[in-house]
């Protein structure tokens, strides 16, 4: 029987990654992630899936960010009771994660029934908290390096990725197949995150393309951070920050604590971290020290460099205060959370300004705001933007083209093909042409829905 892979997101796009692996009557889901970005792309999360989700007999996450793991509360509801393999610290943040996602969900699902502002009567969430919370006993943490059987007969090991905390590559071995999902990986220069490991021998590789049409600027995030918090700080105003609660929340704070530390930006100026996902994760640095490069000096630096704001009053009460000041706050492109009020609320003031730290996805408000738009829809009204607009190009956590092929070359022997995924399908055809011509092997971008071979 041969192996094959299904792709059912992650596909000629940068969300919901989800591969469907089968061999000889069973399956095995390499990521569960969410849709996000573009409403068509949303509406996939309330199609099924094309097995039923109690016939699939594992699960392997590469790491806990929404698109890769926001759909698993789905899959649980829906029938999946099976193991959901993890790293110890992808576990940890899943906890952290789902159960957030799922509360977001039901805000904004309130929101939009009291504002009457959705198509819908009611409006309803994907899925709710204890949704989220149901489905955290399936999660089963194995450390890197350690090879494990998520379905008898098959074998599994993560690597290290870098990108975030805990992320993963996976190598599965199957039917005599080694199929390499590299996950999303990290820069080698990362400011906080460990380089990711040399890719290990496989016949298939999946690689991600987040950014495989281009090369990342040779600047660090603090030289384009701190000439545009000086102005701030000079002007009195509020600069809204949306930032992934994971992984880029603490990418800024640590550069804000060294830009204060060098005196770059003044001490007294105040720093908010907004999300109670990004407080509980900034935690997490603490208790998976090994996880990235921080010393445990910079590691307490950067976790007293910002007032951390956990409940809903203390959120609502930076509204009354004066700049200057920094609001991080999730989420990162700005589809949802309380950064969404922030931007309401500051947008419209050309002494404001909106700081976007890393790739947005097309369809979501970060790139209406990273495109020059003059406004943006916020909560069902179009908000006026005067505020400047910053995207920094140098905070990113992905790899980028000449990184990624750089990785692939760490790879003993060439493989027999290469499937390129999570990229939308400019950067995706971009890298799957260097790859073609740069390393002289097969290489396509799979569409949705479709299934390959191994």
């Amino acid at each position: 029987m041969s192996v094959n892979i299904t792709f059912l997101g992650g596909a000629s796009t940068v969300t919901g990654s989800k591969y469907l692996v089968r061999h000889d009557g069973h399956s095995l889901l390499v990521d569960c992630g969410m849709f996000q970005g573009y409403k068509q792309l949303r509406l996939r999360n309330w199609s099924p899936l094309p097995v039923a989700p109690d016939q699939i007999d594992a699960v392997v996450l590469t790491h806990a960010h929404l698109d890769h793991s926001g759909y698993l509360p789905v899959l649980a509801k829906e029938g999946f009771t099976k193991h959901v393999y993890t790293t110890p610290a992808t576990r940890d943040l899943c906890r952290i994660l789902l159960p957030d996602s799922g509360h977001i969900q039901e805000e904004d699902a309130a929101f939009a029934n009291r504002h009457g502002y959705s198509k819908h009567a009611p409006a309803i969430p994907l899925y709710t908290r204890q949704d989220a919370l149901d489905s955290l006993p399936l999660l089963k943490a194995v450390v890197m390096g350690k090879t494990f059987s998520p379905i008898p007969g098959w074998r599994a090991t993560f690597s290290s990725a870098g990108h975030i905390l805990g992320a993963a590559s996976v190598l599965l071995e199957v039917a005599g197949r080694r199929i390499l999902f590299s996950g999303d990986l990290g820069r080698p220069d990362d400011s906080i995150m460990n380089p990711p490991d040399p890719a290990p021998s496989a016949d298939t590789v999946l690689i991600e393309s987040t950014y495989g049409d281009r090369v990342h600027p040779k600047e660090d995030v603090q030289a384009e951070l701190g000439p545009a918090l000086q102005q701030l700080a000079k002007r009195g105003g509020v600069a809204v920050v949306p930032v992934f609660a994971v992984g880029r929340a603490q990418a800024l704070l640590h550069a804000i604590a060294q830009l204060k530390a060098r005196a770059v930006l003044p001490k007294s100026l105040p720093v908010f971290l907004d999300s109670p996902m990004a407080v509980h994760t900034t935690h997490l640095f603490e208790h998976h020290q090994d996880g990235h490069r921080l010393s445990a000096r910079e590691t307490r630096a950067l976790m007293h460099c910002a007032t951390m704001v956990n409940s809903t009053d203390e959120s609502k009460a930076l509204a009354h205060r004066h700049g200057p000041m920094v609001i991080l706050a999730a989420s990162g492109m700005a589809t949802g959370g309380r950064v969404l009020h922030h931007l309401a609320q500051y947008a419209g003031h050309h002494r404001n300004m909106i700081i976007l730290t890393g790739f947005q996805a097309p369809g979501t408000r970060g790139a209406t705001l990273a495109s020059g738009e003059r406004s943006v829809r916020i909560h069902g009204r179009d908000v006026a933007v005067n505020a400047q607009v910053i995207q920094l190009q140098s905070a990113s956590a992905h790899a980028d083209a000449d990184q990624l092929l750089a990785w692939l070359r760490t790879m003993p022997q060439a493989p027999d093909q290469v499937y390129v995924v999570h990229g939308d399908l400019g950067p995706a055809d971009e890298l799957r042409k260097r790859i073609k011509h740069g390393l002289g092997w097969r290489a396509l971008v799979p569409e949705h829905g479709s299934t390959w071979p191994t």
